[in-house]
This record gives C-alpha cells, sequence and structure tokens, in this order.
C-alpha cells in the first residue's frame, strides 16, 4: 500500500504576521489534505483559519501532540499516513522540528518510510543569525541554558570562549518570562568587546532586533519580559 506525505508546515511567529509568514504552495497544501499533527490543537486550527483553508474545520482530524501526551505511541499518529493519505505536522510557533518536539514525529516517519516535505516559512532562531551580523557559515543552537545561576554563568563564559575561539555564532533561547534574568547574567559574565545580538518578537509589529557589545548594552535599557528572543553572542579576534 502506499504511504502518505508528511508535510512540515512553519506557522507564523507573531500576531498579525500571517503576510509576512504564508507562501502560495502553503495555502495549496493546506487545502490538500485534511489531517494534522499539531503541538496545540487551539492554536493550529486558528493558523488554518487565517492561511484561508477551505475545508469546514468540522471535517478536520485533528491529532494533539501537546507535551501530556508525548509519551504515547506513536501509532494513533500514523493511522492515516500508513494507509495513504498525506497529512500535515505543525508546532506551535515557527517551523516543526526545529526547537520543537514535532522532531520525533518527523524521525518516526522517516524509520516507516514515510516521505518527508518541508514547506518555507519562519524560523526564529534563522532570522536573528540573519539579522545578527554573525558569521552565518559556523553556528551552533544550544536551546536553553542552565536555570542555576553559577551553572548558567560557567556555560556563557563556555560559550564566549568557543565564539573566539571557532569564530563561531553562539545562539540560545530563556523562557519568556526569564529573559531578562538570562540578559543581566550576559552582561554580568561576558566580557565587554563580546558582540551580543537581541532578535525579540521577531516578525511582530514591535520587533526589536539590535547588536552591540557587551560594553554598550550595560548603558542600554531594554525590558524582555514575556517577548520571545533569541539571543546570539559573537567575538571578534
Amino acid at each position: 500500500m502506499t504511504k502518505g506525505t508528511l508535510f512540515l508546515i512553519p506557522v507564523p511567529l507573531a500576531e498579525n504576521a500571517a503576510h509576512k509568514s504564508f507562501t502560495s504552495y502553503l495555502g495549496d497544501t493546506i487545502n490538500s489534505i485534511n489531517t494534522y499533527i499539531v503541538e496545540n490543537e487551539k492554536t493550529a486550527r486558528k493558523f488554518l483559519k487565517e492561511a484561508g483553508i477551505k475545508t469546514p474545520q468540522s471535517d478536520l482530524v485533528i491529532h494533539d501532540y501537546g507535551k501530556h501526551k508525548r509519551n504515547d505511541s506513536f501509532v494513533p499518529y500514523f493511522k492515516e499516513l500508513m494507509t495513504g493519505k498525506d497529512v500535515g505536522l505543525m508546532s506551535e510557533a515557527g517551523c516543526p522540528g526545529v526547537a520543537d518536539p514535532g522532531a520525533d514525529i518527523v524521525a518516526e516517519a522517516h524509520k516507516r518510510g514515510i516521505k518527508v516535505v518541508p514547506l518555507v516559512g519562519p524560523s526564529s532562531i534563522l532570522l536573528a543569525l540573519m539579522s545578527s551580523g554573525f558569521n552565518g557559515q559556523s553556528f551552533t543552537f544550544h536551546g536553553y541554558l542552565p536555570i542555576d545561576k553559577v551553572e548558567r554563568g560557567k556555560k556563557l563564559k563556555e560559550l564566549e570562549q568557543l565564539a573566539g575561539k571557532n569564530k563561531q555564532t553562539q545562539i540560545f533561547i530563556e523562557t519568556p518570562f526569564r529573559n531578562n534574568h538570562l540578559f543581566e547574567d550576559v552582561l554580568k559574565n561576558c566580557q565587554p568587546q563580546t558582540l551580543l545580538s537581541l532578535a525579540s518578537n521577531v516578525t511582530s509589529e514591535d520587533e526589536y532586533i539590535k547588536t552591540m557589545p557587551v560594553a554598550l548594552w550595560k548603558k542600554e535599557r531594554i525590558d524582555l519580559h514575556k517577548k520571545p528572543t533569541i539571543f546570539l553572542l559573537y567575538r571578534q579576534v
């Protein structure tokens, strides 16, 4: 039996950013399938409506892959794919599988011999890298740093050294309500000449992107509280 295709469908990063995020191919794709694996059903349905889906919401099959269901069997998620139906995979925001639990679904699809097709769309990590002015040929995304302040301080110094030694951009994030604490720790632990780039609320109406040495950031007054932000470090030796 022919298996279906798993389409990886990016979701806008911010409110009112739909027109910056959608391609015509994305519109064609969501109107050719009616089954989805999603991180959050409510936001997924909202996105599909904004993207111009013509299929009635009541006719959609939505498999919720929320954090409370990630230890369950993969079988229900692949029922349609294994019987020849195409399915869309969506994160809550941004690209599925990139700093996103949907990577587990993609890995399972490959194990089952299912074709995987990624669609073009916004990734806050890559958009932040693009706009930082840092090395885009060698970079590492570390995800979340340690919560413990001592351990986090050690990690920041380690990343700073890697940035200088390897001429490599170091990228990391924090839970939005802890952003200000992370910002303070970067200023406390990194050298004055180390470059820090912040990309906050990317693609939103109040998008904030700025690159400066740590020494200048210490004179800047900003509030990153509850604003999704990408942090990037670089050293020009």
